[in-house]
């Protein structure tokens, strides 16, 4: 199962990630890790995440896209992975499709966690770091839709993307999930 995870901050991404993994056994490939793991081995991709990370920049795509085709050759990828954070825009989208293709593994299934904004407000204010101070919120998601959600027609036109209905107890939405994932094998 080749599969990406995309929703808006607070959707509960991290908490479904950690079921479909426990249930199905994906390798998780986390962006925000992997950057730190290239980093902390001193690959040459790595040195160059960690000029952007240390000075709070985005990380160029080029790099990241350097770091997924680099995890993506990884043995254990070969059985299966689960994508958290990439690709956040097409362009990201596009060379993932390139570096699948060439490996002869398309992706299975773009999995939406969908969420209205006023509950991820909610949520959000009620987990208390730093980074969800109310303008921050307000920030990561405007920044979500903008950059990220043309990633949501660009899967549906390829017919990969499968929406889940975000709200609800833990159980139930990963039920929810568990139903499209099945489905999809």
């Amino acid at each position: 199962m080749r599969l990406v995870f995309v929703g808006p901050p607070g959707a509960g991404k991290g908490t479904q990630a950690e079921n479909i993994i426990f249930r199905y056994k994906p390798v998780h490939l986390s962006t925000g890790d992997m950057l730190r793991a290239a980093r902390d081995a001193k690959t040459e991709v790595g040195l160059q995440a960690d000029k952007y990370m240390s000075s709070g920049q985005l990380v160029p795509d080029d790099v990241i896209i350097g770091i997924i085709s680099e995890r993506l050759k990884n043995d254990d990828c070969k059985q299966g992975f689960l994508l958290d954070g990439f690709p956040r825009t097409i362009a990201q989208a596009e060379a993932l499709d390139q570096m699948l293709s060439d490996a002869k593994t398309p992706l299975d299934t773009v999995l939406e966690l969908k969420v209205p904004d006023g509950e991820l407000r909610k949520r959000l204010a009620g987990r208390g770091r730093k980074d969800d101070a109310p303008e921050a919120v307000e920030e990561r998601i405007r920044g979500y839709h903008t950059i990220t959600s043309p990633l949501l027609e660009y899967y549906g036109k390829k017919g990969l993307l499968k929406t889940i209905d975000g709200l609800g107890a833990v159980t139930d939405i990963f039920e929810r999930i568990i139903k499209v994932l099945d489905s999809c094998r």
